[in-house]
This record gives structure tokens, sequence and C-alpha cells, in this order.
């Protein structure tokens, strides 16, 4: 099979198109015949080496069709998608013709949506719908602030977030991609200078949860932000991994303040946290019938792996990547 390979940890520049032997189910397994990949920044992380020594094939998700599933459950041809369950980290992941996948992490789908359609779903959604569901309990009628809402993780959640019924407060250090925020439902869109407690407080805002992708950076401001007994889930690291320096709950977390973390990557398709507890059909109807967005903001070609990547390391498309595997070989 074609396979995209980290020849060496470096920039987008290391991922080489290479001919690997097709991988074999084992039991307990899928192998998926890959038609498309969304692109995510782990996979960046990944192929610098910022996340250390990882599989040689990166990608984290994939829609697909199943070639071959030893338990029988699901028949030849199904199209499913797939995320995580170590795919590019412990496992050979998505980019390429062939993967095999953990059976708790693929989810036959019946969504007619074309395979970019497919694959700009799975990881984003199902993070979102985990955290603003699941950590936050976020209940219709109530206040969320999504920090770093343009990323394609947070546009996901205020996609959701909004249809939930919920008013979405969301954020961004570039005022032009207010426009984008709007035209996804958030209800105002604050310029994020490190201290949005303070806006929140100068607007009188009552904020019931906050998702918070930007990380370590705004910890603290993030559990000054939200009211007495609200909720703060985080999801990511976009402001950098440095660890909070010298955090201390007695003067840091606020009374009643309720701090979660989710880390999709090492816990979605465990027996805790289930992928079939995510609704993607339901998800994938609306977005048919256009009441939520999730669709791709740029595709791209198996052989345009490097110039998707540099894309994705400059941030230029404002949403979800993909790429589309060519199966006619």
């Amino acid at each position: 099979m074609q396979a995209i390979v980290i020849s060496a940890h470096g920039g987008p520049e290391v991922l080489t198109r290479t001919e690997l032997p097709d991988p074999v189910p084992a039991a307990g397994e899928v192998l998926i015949r890959v038609k498309a990949f969304g692109l995510n920044h782990a996979e960046a992380y990944m192929r610098s080496g910022a996340w250390g020594n990882v599989a040689a094939v990166p990608g984290i998700e994939c829609a697909g069709v199943v070639e071959a599933d030893p338990s029988g459950e699901l028949p030849v041809g199904t199209r499913v998608v797939a995320i995580l369950g170590g795919m590019g980290r412990t496992r050979n992941g998505s980019y390429a013709e062939l993967v095999t996948v953990p059976a708790t992490n693929v989810v036959a789908v019946r969504s007619a949506l074309d395979w970019a359609e497919l694959a700009a779903v799975p990881e984003v959604y199902a993070t979102a719908w985990s955290g603003l569901f699941g950590n936050l309990d976020l209940r219709p009628g109530e206040t969320v602030l999504v920090r770093g809402a343009t990323s394609s993780l947070g546009q996901a959640a205020v996609d959701l977030a909004v249809d939930h019924g919920a008013t979405v407060l969301a954020t961004t250090r570039n005022p032009a991609h207010v426009p984008l925020l709007t035209a996804l439902g958030a209800s105002d869109v604050l310029i994020d200078d490190g201290a949005l407690a303070s806006q929140v407080r100068e607007r009188e805002i009552s904020v019931d949860a906050v998702f918070d992708i930007v990380g370590n950076s705004v910890l603290r401001d993030s559990l000054a932000l939200v009211r007495p007994c609200g909720r703060v889930c985080q999801l990511g690291f976009l402001g950098g991994f440095e660890p909070v320096p010298d955090f201390a709950p007695l003067t840091d977390l606020p009374s009643g303040v309720l701090l979660s973390f989710f880390g999709s990557a090492f816990v979605l398709g465990t027996p805790a946290f289930p992928l079939t507890d995510v609704p993607l059909d339901e998800i994938y109807a609306k977005i048919a019938a256009g009441t939520l967005r999730g669709r791709p903001s740029r595709v791209y070609r198996f052989d345009q792996i490097v110039e998707a990547h540099r894309a994705m390391d400059a941030g230029e498309a404002l949403g979800k990547m993909v790429v589309t595997v060519d199966q006619s070989r």
C-alpha cells in the first residue's frame, strides 16, 4: 500500500510517500480502506518530535470502508469512520491506503455525505460533544464561553452548543475572525488578550461554563471568569505546553468552581468513554440538513500532504482541513 511516513522529526517536508506492506487485522481490530482523513494539530506535534517517538505513519482519524473484520461484526464494504485508538501514536495511522484500528474506535455510518465531508467530522465533533455534554454537562439556556473558537475544535464546539440551545460567547485573538464566529451563531465575540475575566465582568455576563482549548497559559483567567459554582473544561494547548507556574488551588481555584480535563486522544473508545455514546449519525444528518456546519474548509489530494501540512502550520485555513486518498490503484 501507499502511505505517508515521518522520515525524520521536522517540518512538513519530512512527510514522505512510500510503499509499505498491507496491514493485517488482528483479533479485535478492523482493517479499513481509507477514503479520506482529517488533518489535526496533534499530527504536526508528532511530526515535529514534540511528543517524542511516535508511529512512522501519522493520522488519528479517517473515513473509509471495511476491508476486513475478523469478528464478523462489520461486513466488508461498510462505510465507517475511525478515530484515535493509538493511531499515529502507538500504531500506524490513517495517512495510508489501509489502516488497522481497534474495533472500539470504529463506527459504522449511514450518511450519504461524500468522503471529504465524512472525514471532516469525527475527531473534532466527538471531542467537542464529549467536552460540552460530558465534562461540562451543558444545558439549553446556559451560557458557555468557547476559548480558542476559531480552531476546528472550537468551531465544532460553537456549532454544537448553539444547536443545543445554549448562548455562546466565542473568543479569538484576531478581530478579522469575528464574522466567522458570528456566522456560526455566537451571540458575542470577545477578543482574547489573555484577560477575559475583566471583559466578562465589565459586560456583566454570567458564564456558566468554559470550553477552553487555549490551555495552561490562560487557565487562571478561565477559572476567574466563570460564575460561582460554574464549570471549566480544558481540552487543548493552543497556548503552548508549558505548565501553569506555581498553581495553588487555595488561591487559584475559586470555591465551588469545577475544573476538569478531557484528553480525547487517550480515552475515546475506552470502556469509560465509548465512541458509540457520541451521536455521529445524528451529527451527520444535521450537517446534511444544514443545521450544523461541519464541512471541510479545504480539501487536498494524497500527493499534496506536504502542502496541506504547511497550510496547517501557517494557520491559513480556518476550519477542518481534509485529505482524500486516491483509490484508483
